[in-house]
């Protein structure tokens, strides 16, 4: 595996692609699962009848968008409505309509990774609610939050929404809650949405679906490689593999070298080799309950002040104060 490299790389893509196929276990960040192809199928996901996820949140902001906004929207001052990881918005769009019918003054500030995702939302939003004050941010979180932060002196509400930091172990997630909570001033609100613990076999069929749209999906980090690193992975080559442990409450995702088999990265000047049956790690999905969520909150010096969830139990949202 073996030639060495130079230290420069020309992105952050390249480091982390060469660091984590350097590995032992290999590993690739799901983040890059997402540029235009990437986006497609995740929208496919949200869409299939075994990704209860979407559907449970939607019905969560469908049963309370007058409570949630109102939580929201409590003291009367205009505020900044901050989403990280917007997506296309879809949920969303259910508390930015009540917000604007109820005729409460805010800005909606969605920040995305992908500038892709964010054309797509502006301009979808600009048909659907044209009298909405929109401000896209394109980057990565904290450096969004950051330079709306400097920017504006606003108060702040920010969604994470989707159970998107159940791609988080649990010390990396209080890391995270830290860095959001030291973005926060007092009376300022965060709004997160938790997937919660369940039958093995419902979160097993959510993220292994038998369409293969989730396959698909996790190989498209391969895929990205091959494109903008100029590499030769055989996408056949690999198996779509899920894991659950109710323990933990962690399910993973892993590519799984069907063969033994060598790979070229030519952009890296990296050659790779796989035995047959080893693995890539690509992502954990973490699933919660009650006294998790209340103890990660403590440990990221936050308070819940509400919470809400759809009538099976299956999904929650949370509404965090600064402590």
């Amino acid at each position: 595996m073996q030639p060495q490299l130079t230290t420069s790389f020309d992105t952050p893509f390249e480091e982390e692609v060469y660091q984590g196929l350097m590995a032992y276990p290999k590993h690739l960040s799901s983040k890059y699962f997402y540029d235009a192809e990437g986006d497609a199928l995740f929208q496919q996901i949200m869409d299939m009848p075994e990704y209860y996820l979407t559907d449970s949140e939607f019905e969560i902001f469908d049963t309370y968008k007058q409570e949630i906004c109102n939580n929201f929207s409590s003291g009367g001052e205009p505020f900044n409505l901050i989403e990280l990881g917007a997506g296309d918005g879809k949920k969303t769009k259910i508390l930015l309509r009540q917000l604007v019918d109820s005729g409460i003054k805010f800005t909606y500030e969605p920040i995305d990774i992908s500038q892709n995702v964010l054309d797509g939302l502006e301009n979808s939003l600009k048909r659907e609610l044209p009298e909405l004050a929109v401000a896209t941010q394109q980057g990565t979180y904290f450096d969004a939050l950051k330079k709306i932060n400097a920017k504006d002196g606003t108060r702040k509400v920010i969604l994470f929404l989707g159970s998107n930091i159940g791609n988080l172990l649990h010390p990396q997630a209080i890391s995270f809650l830290k860095q959001v909570q030291g973005l926060m001033a007092p009376g300022d609100l965060f709004f997160i949405g938790l997937d919660q613990k369940k039958h093995p076999q419902t979160i097993l069929d959510a993220y292994n679906d038998p369409t293969g749209i989730t396959a698909a999906f996790n190989k498209n980090v391969l895929k990205r490689i091959n494109t903008e690193l100029q590499a030769d992975f055989n996408l056949d080559a690999f198996l779509h593999w899920e894991v659950y442990d109710p323990e933990s409450g962690t399910a993973k995702s892993y590519l799984v070298a069907n063969s033994p088999q060598t790979v070229n990265i030519k952009k890296l000047g990296l050659t790779v080799n796989f035995k047959k049956w080893e693995t890539i790690h690509t992502e954990i999905s973490q699933k919660y309950d009650d006294e998790t969520v209340t103890w990660l909150s403590e440990k990221s010096g936050f308070r819940i002040t509400e919470q809400f969830t759809d009538a099976d139990g299956q999904f929650k949202n949370y509404l965090f104060e600064k402590r």
